[in-house]
């Protein structure tokens, strides 16, 4: 088993759709992960083309516990009065991404655009994503690899 570090790039976003009454939108992203979850800043007044340029890391096994090798990122849009509005999400499957990590020890997905869908299933924009995989170390799964046994000398 693989062990190792996933980084995700949050670069931008582009034409997010907001739900407030006055159209402004201060969006941030929930990073998902196998149970982790990372929070992105809230792009004040940058409306629905947000720069961030933020990296995130969570740890990955390969292969893991279960078969989900899903990113989700939820992009939301902070209100200061009331509760966030969900403005959509993307998901971002990295099964490979991992299997060729554990192969060559890194692997990457560089940078590109990804649909983002709200609520009711329409398109809400596009976000700019970069991920990619470290190896960290290689977990003994207990097969014999050879070498020396006990010796009596």
């Amino acid at each position: 088993m693989a062990i190792g570090t996933l980084e995700v790039k949050l670069v931008n976003a582009k034409g997010l759709r907001g739900t407030d009454f006055l159209g402004g939108i201060d969006p941030y992203v929930l990073i998902q992960y196998k149970g982790q979850e990372r929070k992105s800043s809230v792009a004040r007044d940058e409306g629905g083309s947000p720069v961030w340029n933020e990296t995130f890391t969570f740890r990955a096994e390969y292969p893991g516990s279960c078969d989900d090798f899903k990113l989700v990122l939820k992009i939301m849009d902070h209100d200061n009065f009331s509760a966030d509005d969900f403005i959509g999400q993307t998901s971002i499957y990295v099964e490979d991404l991992l299997a060729l990590g554990a192969e060559n020890g890194v692997s990457e997905l560089r940078a590109q655009k990804y649909s983002v869908v709200g609520a009711n299933l329409n398109y809400s924009g596009e976000i700019q994503v970069g991920v990619s995989f470290t190896q960290k170390e290689t977990q003994y799964d207990g097969e014999e690899v050879g070498g020396w046994q006990e010796s009596e000398y």
